[in-house]
């Protein structure tokens, strides 16, 4: 068996290393010399990570195959230094049966660039009524474990107390969409001086906070697993501490747009900026960005959405909500979070590899590097700069609001399960 050996990485410690990938595992780790005959991979005065771990990305297939597919998708995560990304239901039809889930599954696996776990609804078509086939999906060969209705809140009490009893039996975790759809009825952008300005339909803060702080109780009393998506609010963040000071079992992400970007950007009437939940102010950027570095939120997620270009290059009322995000996601939380000395690059990895892979359940993903693990293994050259071309994507859509943006951080390579599927900054092929 041929072996590769990664010279002269360091570690997001600080700490230099040599990686031996044998097969689909590591087989040595040193800091002498490798051993004669090797294959020799010089990555000196790059960073080695653990593959990054998505928790919430669009795939758009079965069904919508016209903004992306489960291959695109996973390219544009190999490009982005995923190794790992979880795809949302809102499929056509919805996954919200063994099926469906099993047919995502599939595809991941037959793409071949990185793990594809799909994510099941919970409730049937995403409606908020019934229960979903939840334990069939959970024993289906896709062992699902996180689900979501993703861009619709359960918004019933009593179906979301229903959810998180019944994902107790197999330690699953129910991902919530926090927006109570009454305070949102055509709501377009955050509520705000400048929707009022605008003339654009608001959408309150207090809409996320109180489904944020109910589902929280309800956790609590069933004593259950809940994970809030894409927070995006200063009250939430709190909400969350508190819940997380009293001992709840509830984790929290956050998007890199969010970190980022804020509702000002509306001003230029671009759809490109609008998004699900929306952009919000200065004030919940800066709450974000402390909750993050704090760990008050858990992990960064995509919420990759890729759109056609016909959804978004229209007037901001008819445009659709979401914007892609797997290739920019590590740069823009270095730009937010490391440039500005919030975090190091231990806590991302925290953040975006291995806590993504221990709330989701991916046994494989996630890891430190030692003897004997997959080796999902990312490289990344700190110290180079890239411009975003929207029409470089590897996804089929374009919709990034980055587009023209110099973002630092480079992924040189990507290994998965072994196999390299990103070299010297484009995706090879699948394994």
């Amino acid at each position: 068996m041929s072996k590769l050996t990664l010279i002269g990485g360091i570690t997001a410690a600080g700490q230099k290393l040599n990686i031996t990938i044998s097969g689909n595992k590591i087989s040595e780790l040193t800091i002498d010399t490798p051993v004669a005959g090797n294959e020799i991979l010089d990555i000196t005065g790059s960073l080695i990570i653990p593959g990054l771990v998505d928790l919430h990305t669009h795939l758009r297939e079965p069904g919508k195959e016209d903004a992306e597919n489960v291959e695109s998708g996973s390219r544009a995560a190999v490009k982005g230094g995923y190794t790992a990304i979880s795809a949302m239901p809102n499929t056509d039809p919805v996954a919200d049966t063994a099926g469906v889930v099993e047919q995502v599954f599939s595809l991941g696996k037959a793409a071949g660039l990185c793990d594809v776990f799909p994510i099941g609804a919970v409730t049937q078509g995403q409606r908020g009524g019934q229960l979903a086939e939840i334990l069939a999906m959970a024993q289906s060969a896709a062992k699902v474990r996180m689900f979501s209705d993703d861009g619709h809140c359960v918004f019933d009490p009593l179906v979301m107390r229903r959810a998180l009893e019944y994902v107790k039996m197999f330690d699953g975790v129910i991902a919530q969409h926090a927006q109570d759809p009454r305070l949102t009825i055509d709501a377009q952008m955050n509520e705000g001086e400048i929707s009022a300005k605008l003339g654009l339909k608001g959408w309150p803060a207090v809409a996320e906070e109180a489904i944020i702080a109910r589902d929280i109780l309800l956790t609590d009393h069933v004593q259950s697993r809940l994970h809030i998506c894409h927070v995006t609010t200063a009250g939430g963040v709190e909400l969350i501490r508190w819940a997380k000071s009293r001992g709840i079992n509830v984790t929290a992400e956050v998007t890199p747009h969010h970190l980022l970007l804020t509702d000002d950007l509306a001003e230029s009437y671009d759809p490109i900026y609008k998004v699900n939940p929306p952009l919000r102010n200065v004030r919940d950027v800066e709450a974000l960005r402390e909750g993050l570095a704090d760990g008050t939120i858990d992990i960064v997620a995509t919420d990759h959405a890729p759109h056609p270009t016909e959804s978004k290059e229209c007037e901001w009322q008819a445009a659709s909500f979401g914007m892609i995000g797997l290739e920019t996601a590590l740069s823009v939380v270095v730009k937010t979070m490391i440039s500005s000395k919030l975090m190091n690059w231990n806590d991302l990895v925290d953040r975006m590899a291995i806590a993504p892979a221990r709330i989701g359940g991916y046994a494989e993903q996630g890891k430190e590097f030692a003897l004997g693990n997959f080796a999902n293994i990312t490289v990344v050259n700190p110290n180079k700069t890239w411009i975003v071309n929207k029409d470089a994507s590897m996804s089929k859509s374009r919709n990034t609001p980055f587009h023209g943006l110099e973002l630092p951080g480079v992924i040189t390579d990507v290994f998965f399960n072994g196999a390299r599927v990103l070299q010297d900054e484009k995706v090879i092929g699948k394994i």
